[in-house]
This record gives structure tokens, C-alpha cells and sequence, in this order.
């Protein structure tokens, strides 16, 4: 019996995104993509070692920890040594545990928060160039951020989290181009992560942490299938437009494009689409934030408010308006993190929005609090979403005036970009969290110069010493 049918005329997606990638070349990225993968990992890497301070990375950690059978790959800030699945996990965990990680308008996904722990734990532990590093994770993002683009923002809408289920997928083929894969070996690999890949939100409803493994877990599917893949493990070859591919089975009646994604693929970079977050809380809830702190910068002030209205594209409504009892009053930061009623009168009370703003003291505030019960949503009838997480903010005041402030272009979105300045400034403050200034300085150079190092060295200055 042949492990394989002979192959139809028409290519699969799964056939024509393993080409691609068996024949993936660092020397096809331009310098302008490079460097911006260089950035969005500086980012990454940043927001890691500040999760250290943090509970859930703690319970995280001792968890993984007990699990791990022993190795040498590195945990981001710690000292502590993992096999590579679970040091993959651990940096999924850490790098997207404050939600302060780089977002794929498009494809509505956080991508790096996979792509990197995945392609860091295999290139380090094969001893891989800095260049084959990048190039990895490169692809991993082209190849991530496509898949999600496909949906159309549709997986939101059923309850599914593409950062974990679509990550898989990029983590997949980052880590099968690492191992050296041929077609075939990665058509199989991405036949396996769609028994692999997955994401839930229902995490919603309680503010639990299931979110913030959900990455980590997309990069261990993704290393898994790939290795399965290695050894000539058979996958199934539709694994995307299938009567039970990824696509039917996640989104069933909904709409969604498969030419999205490969449009433009080897001559329009997505990574250098990939929007850094300026304030710490899910991407969808940044413009009425920034409005809202506008308003504050006006003299507005809680005392003066009578009634406060957010318009939010409607695809985000799920995410981050409802249940409404629970956005007006999150039990935790978490929950505080996906709460436009909450986020939005923390921006108006205080003009700002920073970690400082979401731990636990901040969330009994009577100012905030007050201002979130007089906080309502509406659809936004101008949105353009996913080209821009948009939104406006509508104050009425005590006196009968009606103010409002629209950010119609998010900031830090693909056409008004945070520049390398404002990410590395965003690195320093997240990183001296938990490292001294000279420590921050020797991982930036570490990182933006991993060209002309190798993998695991830069894994090696990413640890605690």
C-alpha cells in the first residue's frame, strides 16, 4: 500500500504552502521585512521578561516545569532549562501573558506569541544560524497571519482563538522549514496540526487565563506536527478546504476567502504589517482608549459625566463588550484587559492606560468604577474592520454639552506604525521590569543583531544568568 494517492491536478492549499516553504530562502527577504522581524521580536522579548512579575507566569512555569522531562532549552528571563516543547510553551505563555503582544490586523492574530518561542526552541537547540532563525520565523508570520486573514475575522464570531489555532499552522511550517522538510514531509505536517491546532474564548465570559497558553500551545502543536512530519507521518492532504478542513469545521457557514492566503505570498511581506500595541490591553479596545484619554486631556472628569457611549466595530462586540455585567465590573485583570467599559473611564479618569492601570488595587477604583456602569456600546455604522481596530467615544455631561473623539486608525496600526524608537523605548520599560538597564541594553543588542550571531546564543542571552 503507498503512504500517498497520486496527487490530483489542482494543488491543495496545504501543497501550495509546502512549495513555498521547502523553498524558502533568507536571502529572498528584503532588508526592510528583516528589520522589522527583528523589532516585533525585541518586542516579544520584552513583554516576556516583564511577565515575570507576574502570578500566572509563577503557576505557569511550576506547572510546565513539573511536566518537563528535562533539557536545554531556555526559558525567556529564567534560569530554568526545558526540553524544547515546553520551553516553547513557557515563552508562548510569557510572551502573550499581559496581552502587550504584537497584533495582525487581518488576521486578527497575535502571531509572534507562537511563531517566536517555537522557531527560538528548535533553531537553538540545532545550532542554527541567526540568519536561518529570522528566516523562520519570517515565514512562520507570512504564513500565520495569511491563514487568518482567510476568516475574515469570522473565527471571533464562533467562539475560536486564531492566535492558538491558526498559530499551529505558521509554528508548523517556521519549525518544519528548520528540520529541513521537503514538500511532502510539510504537506503531512500541516495534515497533523489540524489535529492539533485550537482555541477557545470561552475565557471571555470568566476572565480566565486559558488565553495566555494558547500560543505556547499553537508553537508545541506546531514542532510537533513538523517532527511527525520529519518522519514521514502521514497527514491528511486537505487540510484546510476539506469537507472537515480547518475552515469548514471552525467557521461552518460563514464566509471565508482561501485567496487570501496566498495573495501576494513572496513579494507582499505581511510581517512588515504587523502592528506593535502602545497600550496593554486587547487591540480591539485601543482606539476608544486613546479617545477617551483625548477627552481627559480636555478636562474632562468623572464628577462632570453623565452618560457615556462607545461605538465599537460590531465584530468586536463578542470580545470585548459582553457579558455586559461582567465588562462593567471585571473580577480581574484579565477580564479588566478585554473591557471596553473598563478601559475606556480608566483612559477618562486618568488619561492614560499602563500595566500600572490593570493590577489589582486599580480595579476597585470608585472613580472608575462609577464611570463603567454609566457606560454603554454601539455598533460603529463607519467601521473598516480588520483593516483598523477603530472606535469613538460620546460623552454627555452633567451640563448638557455632548463631547466625542474619534480614532477612526487605530495607533500602532499598519498605515500609522510605532516607529523602531517608540518599540525599542516600549522594550526598555517592559524589560526593566525585570532586569537591570545594562542587562536590557546587552538583550537589544543580542536581538537586532542576530544576523550576525546564532540561535543559540541569542537563546543563551535571553537567560537568567
Amino acid at each position: 500500500m503507498k503512504d500517498h494517492a497520486e496527487a490530483p491536478a489542482t494543488l491543495a492549499l496545504s501543497e501550495t504552502l509546502a512549495r513555498y516553504a521547502a523553498g524558502f530562502e533568507a536571502a529572498a527577504i528584503p532588508a526592510s521585512a528583516r528589520e522589522r522581524a527583528r523589532l516585533l521580536m525585541l518586542d516579544s522579548i520584552g513583554i516576556a521578561l516583564a511577565s515575570h512579575g507576574y502570578e500566572f507566569s509563577r503557576r505557569a512555569l511550576a506547572a510546565i516545569g513539573e511536566l518537563d522531562g528535562g533539557g536545554d532549552s531556555v526559558v525567556i528571563g529564567s534560569s530554568r532549562r526545558m526540553d524544547p516543547r515546553n520551553a516553547a510553551l513557557a515563552n508562548g505563555v510569557l510572551i502573550h501573558g499581559l496581552d502587550y503582544d504584537d497584533t495582525h490586523a487581518r488576521g486578527v492574530i497575535h502571531a509572534t506569541a507562537s511563531v517566536l518561542p517555537a522557531v527560538l526552541a528548535v533553531a537553538a537547540r540545532d545550532d542554527r544560524s541567526g540568519a536561518d532563525m529570522l528566516a523562520a520565523y519570517v515565514l512562520g508570520m507570512e504564513v500565520a497571519t495569511r491563514l487568518g486573514a482567510v476568516a475574515k475575522g469570522g473565527f471571533h464570531q464562533v467562539g475560536f482563538h486564531p492566535t492558538g489555532l491558526i498559530g499551529a499552522f505558521g509554528c508548523t511550517l517556521a519549525a518544519g522549514w528548520l528540520l529541513g522538510l521537503d514538500a511532502q514531509q510539510l504537506v503531512d505536517a500541516q495534515g497533523i496540526a489540524l489535529s492539533t491546532a485550537s482555541g477557545s474564548l470561552e475565557f471571555l465570559n470568566d476572565g480566565a487565563w486559558n488565553k495566555r497558553m494558547h500560543p505556547g500551545w499553537a508553537a508545541c502543536a506546531g514542532i510537533t506536527s513538523a517532527t511527525f512530519g520529519k518522519h514521514r507521518y502521514t497527514g491528511t492532504r486537505l487540510a484546510y478546504e476539506g469537507r472537515f478542513g480547518l475552515y469548514a469545521s471552525h467557521l461552518g457557514a460563514l464566509d471565508y476567502d482561501l485567496g487570501l492566503a496566498t495573495a501576494g505570498l513572496g513579494t507582499q511581506w505581511e510581517v512588515e504589517r504587523v502592528s506593535v500595541k502602545p497600550l496593554p490591553a486587547c487591540h480591539f479596545t485601543h482606539a476608544a482608549v486613546d479617545a477617551a484619554a483625548r477627552l481627559h486631556a480636555q478636562g474632562v472628569r468623572p464628577e462632570q459625566v453623565r452618560r457615556i457611549t462607545v461605538l465599537v466595530p460590531a465584530e468586536v462586540v463578542k470580545t470585548v463588550c459582553e457579558p455586559e455585567a461582567s465588562k462593567r465590573k471585571p473580577a480581574n485583570s484579565y477580564e479588566a484587559q478585554f473591557s471596553i467599559p473598563y478601559l475606556v473611564a480608566t483612559a477618562l479618569c486618568k488619561g492614560r492606560l499602563t500595566l500600572d492601570d490593570l493590577e489589582e488595587a486599580a480595579l476597585h477604583d470608585p472613580a472608575v468604577l462609577g464611570l463603567c456602569a454609566l457606560t454603554d456600546y454601539r455598533h460603529d455604522p463607519d467601521s473598516d474592520f480588520p483593516l483598523h481596530y477603530g472606535g469613538e467615544v460620546i460623552v454627555e455631561l452633567q451640563d448638557g454639552r455632548t463631547l466625542r473623539e474619534r480614532e477612526a486608525v487605530n495607533r500602532g496600526a499598519e498605515d500609522r506604525p510605532l516607529g523602531a524608537d517608540d518599540i525599542r523605548a516600549k522594550f526598555h520599560d517592559n524589560a526593566r521590569r525585570q532586569v537591570s538597564a545594562e542587562r536590557a541594553a546587552a538583550i537589544e543588542a543580542c536581538v537586532l543583531g542576530l544576523e550576525q550571531g546564532s540561535a543559540r546564543a541569542l537563546a543563551q542571552g535571553l537567560a537568567q544568568a
